[in-house]
């Protein structure tokens, strides 16, 4: 994930000219905090820095002045990275929405797969609406990746889809947002950061689940409210937003992209997790070359260790 990541980095901090009219990252900074049962965590994210400058412990006090709604009898160690960006996750989508049309693409959308055939070197995919013809099928269909790949006859992959919940809250009064950090809790991996004015949470769930257009469940969104006033000096008293997402993992919790071994022509782009944004333009840049059976030695990052070939995603019969 890493080494994907820092492939992508360059793609961010300068992105080709015309993509998009605002920059793709913001400075933000990552808090992470510890309490009594979870501070002998932090000596692994300390190990994980390349340089000594990356990640850098901090005190009690250092970490309350960054965040000041922080309970200070829950601190018992915190690590701080400076350089953690936030990403214009919109201005990329319709950067990419705006690339695809300028280059004679079309995007349809609502027109549900109901099968795929490949024959004569053709693929045949079938919706209620029509019918359309491809030599490569790239499935980068999301959560509904390991549905898409059995109407084809590919391999399984073991794709499970994971719902993710998050709701907004009015941040305190007096709070600098735009000089706030991100926050991470080490003891149960929910996190707190700013967005838009207010404070976005969750708890970092991972419940397996169907692919599905989901939808927040209420006894987690009451879960995470009463995890913030337990944990945090923030008052709940209303929630502007609520959703749930879908991260989709296999059984490695790596990406999954490369050819597949069962049928001809049918590209996996699958399995992100939550970090689809961070990798994008690294994996649509190998998925690219991939398809078009031109991969250099330009990709910064093992390839065969993200193939749907490779044994670590074997699924039983």
């Amino acid at each position: 994930m890493r080494q994907i990541n820092a492939a992508s980095a360059p793609f961010f901090a300068s992105p080709p000219d015309g993509f998009c009219e605002t920059p793709l990252l913001t400075p933000r900074g990552a808090l992470t905090v510890a309490d009594a049962d979870s501070v002998d965590q932090l000596p692994a994210l300390l190990a994980l820095s390349e340089t000594d400058e990356d990640v850098v412990e901090i005190t009690t006090q250092e970490a309350l002045a960054m965040a000041p709604y922080l309970r200070p009898d829950r601190i018992f160690g915190a690590v701080y990275e400076a350089n953690v960006m936030d990403i214009n996750v919109s201005g990329m989508h319709q950067g990419y929405l705006k690339g695809i049309r300028q280059r004679g693409g079309t995007i349809t959308t609502g027109e549900a797969v109901i099968s795929l055939v490949h024959q004569a070197g053709v693929w045949e995919v079938k919706t209620k609406q029509q019918t359309y013809r491809a030599k490569t099928i790239i499935n980068a269909a999301g959560a509904w990746a390991e549905e898409i790949g059995i109407l084809a006859g590919a391999q399984r992959i073991g794709l499970v889809p994971m719902r993710r919940t998050g709701i907004i809250i009015d941040a305190p009064d007096g709070l600098n947002l735009a000089a706030s950090p991100a926050v991470d809790f080490a003891a149960s991996g929910a996190y707190i950061k700013p967005d838009a004015g207010k404070l976005m949470a969750s708890p970092g769930d991972a419940t397996p689940t169907t692919a599905q257009d989901v939808r927040p469940e209420e006894l987690d969104i009451a879960h995470l409210a009463h995890w913030i006033e337990t944990e945090t000096l923030i008052p709940v008293r209303r929630i502007s937003h609520s959703w749930a997402g879908l991260r989709s993992f296999v059984a490695d919790e790596a990406p999954v992209v490369g050819f597949d071994s069962d049928v001809p022509n049918f590209l996996w782009l699958a399995a992100q997790g939550g970090y689809g944004i961070m990798m994008a333009p690294a994996l649509a840049k190998c998925a690219a070359e991939i398809a078009l059976k031109r991969l250099t030695s330009q990709v910064s990052f093992d390839v065969e260790a993200i193939a749907p070939t490779r044994q670590s995603i074997s699924v039983p019969e």
